[in-house]
């Protein structure tokens, strides 16, 4: 099954919508809207563009030693 866009109230006056994955797992929300229309507009933007998002690794790279040495950490205990 795909995933769902939910739209709702934030608590406040504005809207939001979030992604779930179909296990319900919540995978993205969004930036506010101030009416539901805008939020549906960015929920067609999302499906437009998601599919053929490029990815962009922000992350500062691991030393060469500490991958070498262990490239998947265990939890400290």
């Amino acid at each position: 099954m795909a995933g769902t866009f939910e739209v709702f109230r934030d608590g406040g006056v504005s809207l939001r919508f979030r992604l779930k994955a179909s296990d319900g797992t919540v995978v993205a929300v969004s930036g506010q809207f101030l009416d539901k229309a805008s939020a549906v507009e960015g929920i067609r933007a999302v499906r437009e563009c998601a599919g053929t998002g490029l990815i962009t690794d922000l992350c500062p790279p691991m030393p060469t030693a500490a991958m070498e040495r262990d490239p998947l950490p265990a939890a400290a205990a």
